[in-house]
C-alpha cells in the first residue's frame, strides 16, 4: 500500500504492507505488491469488471495503482479477447486519464447502476 501523512499531493509517502500503516497515516493507493498480485489473479479472467478507482488517481502520486489495474484490464482485452467493462465516473475517468480507454470493452458513467 503507498501511505501518506497527509490528504496532499506533496505529502511524503511509503511503501508499506497493509497491516503495517504507521499510526497517522492513510493508505492512497495500491502498492506495487497489489498491482503484481492482481495481475496473476486476472490473467485468465474471460470477463473483468472494474467499479471504482484503487487510489487517489488525481494525485500523481497515488495513480498508479489505478493506472496499473486499468492497463491489466487493457491488456486482457486487446490481448487476450477478455470483456472489460468500467463502470462508474471515477472508474471512466481514470481509464480516460490513462490513454487506454480505447482498450476496453465497454465503459460507463453508471458504475453501482450497472451492476
Amino acid at each position: 500500500i503507498i501511505v501518506a501523512d497527509e490528504f496532499d499531493a506533496e505529502a511524503e509517502t511509503q511503501v508499506v504492507s497493509f497491516d503495517k500503516i504507521p499510526e497517522g497515516w492513510m493508505g492512497l493507493d495500491n502498492g506495487p505488491e497489489s498491482t503484481k498480485a492482481q495481475a496473476a489473479a486476472l490473467a485468465d479472467c474471460k470477463t473483468v469488471i472494474m467499479n471504482g478507482p484503487m487510489g487517489v488517481f488525481e494525485m500523481e502520486k497515488f495513480n498508479k495503482g489505478t493506472f496499473g489495474i486499468v492497463d491489466i484490464l487493457a491488456d486482457l482485452s486487446k490481448n487476450k479477447g477478455a470483456i472489460t467493462i468500467i463502470g462508474g465516473g471515477d472508474s471512466v475517468a481514470a481509464t480516460e486519464q490513462s490513454g487506454r480507454a480505447g482498450d476496453m470493452s465497454h465503459i460507463s458513467t453508471g458504475g453501482g447502476a450497472a451492476l
